[in-house]
């Protein structure tokens, strides 16, 4: 056998069992998910399923499971949405235009200290704006108050991909009788679809996932958006394993399949984030 074939199953070896390694949790969530309640008090609980029960997911159908569901891709929707139409008209204006006093790089650092500060630093001030704007308990207020850390993220990455288009070919378009929105629908936008792609998943897992605004602005149950959801399977005496694993195979899916279906922009938009 040849080097270069040594090579081959070295690193088909090398890509497999880094696979497994990695998907090892998600194989263990959603095997336990169809495991039995007698099987999680067990001692020595197995790995699959001994007796395979939809018992956990009728449980959580029951419970109210399919509303959380929606409530969430409403909020997490609506928070990407919104997020990526500002971020964008912000982040064209800082690629294309001139600011005196370099006020875009002061005005990018200020982005950037606002989604490195601790949530619970603007939690009061917050609850103070959304009680003034009687959007507490209220999906929409929700969106609202994600803009704090989804549109800096949006901002900083769609930047990148902007500065990626040459500016001649707006010239070019622009002597050529083309307006700004006909520049933006021809050439700027559909040259940072891929951008635009992954900056919308990105920002959809950022908001999908949040757990401490929906906690505080949230009161009751049937606004609660899924991490909410989660939280109520584990109580001080008692942690519901086969509700919490289905959960998590069934809030994860919504997600993972949107991901894979554009997982060539999402690789792309990870290179451009790591420039």
């Amino acid at each position: 056998m040849t080097r270069f074939s040594w090579l081959s199953i070295l690193r088909a070896t090398a890509i497999i069992t880094a696979m497994l390694f990695f998907t090892l949790p998600i194989i263990w969530m959603a095997a336990a998910a169809f495991k039995s309640t007698a099987e999680f008090s067990s001692r020595h609980s197995p790995f699959w399923p001994q007796h395979w029960t939809l018992t956990h997911i009728t449980t959580l159908l029951a419970n109210g499971f399919v509303d959380r569901l929606i409530n969430t891709l409403l909020v997490a929707g609506g928070a990407t949405a919104l997020s990526l139409l500002v971020g964008f008209m912000a982040a064209y204006t800082l690629a294309r235009h001139r600011f005196p006093a370099r006020l875009d790089t002061l005005f990018l650092l200020l982005v950037l200290l606002i989604k490195m500060m601790p949530p619970i630093v603007v939690a009061i001030p917050l609850f103070s704006l959304l009680k003034t704007l009687h959007l507490l308990n209220s999906l929409a207020g929700l969106v609202l108050v994600y803009q704090v850390y989804t549109l800096p993220f949006c901002i900083w990455m769609l930047l990148s991909f902007i500065r990626e288009i040459p500016l001649t070919l707006e010239e070019a378009a622009a002597m050529d009788g083309a307006n700004l929105w006909r520049r933006l629908r021809y050439i700027v936008i559909p040259a940072c679809a891929p951008g635009l792609v992954a900056t919308a998943i990105f920002t959809l897992i950022i908001a999908w996932n949040e757990f401490l605004f929906a906690l505080l602005y949230l009161q009751t149950p049937q606004q609660f958006t899924l991490p909410l959801f989660i939280a109520n399977f584990m109580t001080e005496n008692q942690v519901y394993w086969g509700e919490l694993m289905s959960i998590g195979l069934l809030s994860s899916l919504p997600v993972l399949l949107v991901a894979g279906f554009v997982q060539r922009y999402l690789l792309r938009g990870f290179a451009v984030s790591q420039k």
